[in-house]
């Protein structure tokens, strides 16, 4: 393996090799699966108002807006020959995100809890994007939804138990999952973190031991030590006046929301504009200097030449993501209201509720490790667009299935659409993307895709909160039911993108 690079054909991998190299997500999604399920009821439990949730939940998708492409594009220039290209970053991120797992039930105020937020998601993004590139780099195109999917399928595995922690200490152990103390955190939620944060540092680290990577290609080192000019697509004042807009939008939206007195969460949205029209000018500044070879200047030039797959896809992205980032934020505050009538956070029938969601995070997950499994099939006798539309629609119909449940046991069959829709979320996107792709920048683009998925949280995050209360009266059930119709329209959306793969695929085998 050591004597292949990136530009071969790639060989093709045997089950175990593709099984290894995608355990670390067991671990991985033992962090995301407690940061989901808990993270509101940590912040309600330290007194947070309901209606601010969404804005203290910023934290987790600013700092993947932030760190994603970074270490995509660093990771991409990374190579050791003992440690690889993707795997130093894996095992960093699993050191740091376990400390935070162990802090973060353990914090004794409500700006240290979402502190304590930002630290976990940060590192948990470092581990997780290059393992999304990894795929890339190591398979070939007919292998990539197999080894995206087996991803889902630990992903899957590892939030199944990761959700379902805090009921199995509460229930099987006899642990308290209510305290005594305002603003103290349950023993069952705290030993929960304990346990996750060992997995991820576990899981992550087998995957660094027991797998080799390809080193970097004669075209790779070449581009990387080039002095030759490079073919620009748009002239420096393209970028100046795409940054000046987007500042003078940003700056509209602003001066709108002052005037019109509207919740201070939303000039987030016009905030995360103006970082854009920053970046946009600031990378305009450099290129008039012929600083094209500039770092930050890259980022920003191949941001704006994404390939068109990439930008049929941002869409799909973006209405998946609002859905799921609703439901993350707002099942506790939902169901605990809508179905146990209770909204204090001290009382039994809220942890019970609380308790119960967790339960039925975990049974989405268990849901998606098995559909994980079977996509790939669904994918070959249809295509990876249809199939994404097929997963997608059975989740929307699965989150607007809320509203009119009265028993909460009957909510295990809404989470089953939602673990399908999952399961699809986790992989075909990414398949759908690999093959559009330049091998030498897999790591930076999927760190760039992830803005399509933390700009929907930031903008769900921005104005759920204030749509709910101004439109819903304040019934935060409504929130699923707006994410189960965002969830649909992203699977029709599906339609129209290209899978360059499958052209590739079918080609090949005529």
């Amino acid at each position: 393996m050591d004597n292949v690079s990136l530009s071969s054909e790639k060989p093709r991998l045997g089950f175990w090799q593709i099984w290894n190299m995608s355990f670390g997500f067991l671990g991985i999604q033992f962090g995301f699966a407690l940061q989901n399920a808990n993270t509101s009821r940590i912040f309600e439990t330290l007194g947070g108002d309901t209606k601010d949730l969404a804005f203290y939940w910023l934290a987790a998708p600013v700092t993947g807006l932030l760190v994603q492409p970074l270490i995509g594009y660093y990771s991409d220039r990374t190579w050791h020959p003992k440690w690889g290209r993707r795997r130093p970053f894996f095992a960093i991120g699993a050191i740091l995100a376990t400390i935070a797992l162990f802090i973060m039930p353990n914090s004794p105020s409500l700006w240290i809890a979402i502190g304590m937020l930002w630290v976990m998601d940060a590192s948990i993004n470092i581990s997780m994007e290059p393992f999304r590139a990894f795929v890339g780099d190591m398979l070939p195109p007919d292998q990539r939804t197999q080894g995206f999917a087996v991803q889902s399928f630990f992903i899957g595995i590892g939030a199944v138990i990761a959700s379902a922690l805090p009921w199995m200490f509460s229930n099987w152990f006899g642990v308290s999952n209510t305290t005594e103390n305002i603003g103290e955190i349950a023993d069952s939620v705290k030993y929960s973190y304990y346990i996750g944060g060992i997995a991820f540092l576990t899981a992550v680290m087998w995957t660094v031991f027991t797998t080799k990577e390809y080193p970097p290609s004669d075209d790779e080192i070449h581009e990387e030590k080039s002095t030759e000019p490079l073919v620009i697509k748009y002239t420096p004042n393209t970028y100046l006046k795409i940054g000046l807009a987007l500042l003078g939008v940003a700056a509209l939206l602003s001066l709108w929301f002052y005037f019109k007195n509207i919740e201070p969460q939303l000039y987030v949205l016009s905030g995360i504009i103006a970082v854009f029209g920053i970046c946009y000018s600031a990378a305009s500044l450099f290129m008039f200097r012929d600083k094209y070879r500039n770092g930050f200047v890259q980022i920003v030039r191949d941001f704006q030449n994404m390939p068109k797959t990439m930008i049929q896809l941002a869409f799909v992205q973006f209405f998946s993501w609002f859905a799921l980032f609703a439901m993350w934020i707002y099942t506790v505050s939902g169901v605990t209201s809508h179905i146990y009538g209770s909204t204090d956070p001290t009382s039994q029938a809220y942890n019970d509720g609380a308790d119960w969601v967790s339960l039925l995070f975990s049974g989405y997950n268990g849901v998606a490790a098995l559909a994980a499994l079977a996509l790939p099939f669904l994918a070959k006798i249809t295509s990876r667009r249809v199939a994404h539309l097929i997963a997608l629609s059975c989740g929307g119909i699965g989150l607007i299935s809320f509203y009119f449940i009265g028993n909460p046991t009957l909510l295990a069959f809404s989470m089953v659409g939602v673990g399908i829709a999952w399961a699809s979320i986790l992989s075909m996107p990414y398949a759908l993307l690999s093959g559009s792709l330049p091998p030498q920048k897999m790591g930076y683009y999927m760190g760039i895709f992830n803005f399509f998925i933390v700009i929907p949280q930031i903008v769900a995050a921005s104005i759920l909160g204030f749509l709910i209360t101004q439109f819903f009266n304040g019934e935060f059930i409504y929130a699923l039911v707006l994410g189960g119709g965002s969830m649909i329209l992203a699977g029709l959306l599906c339609l129209i993108v290209d899978d360059k793969d499958e052209v590739d695929i079918k080609q090949n085998a005529a």
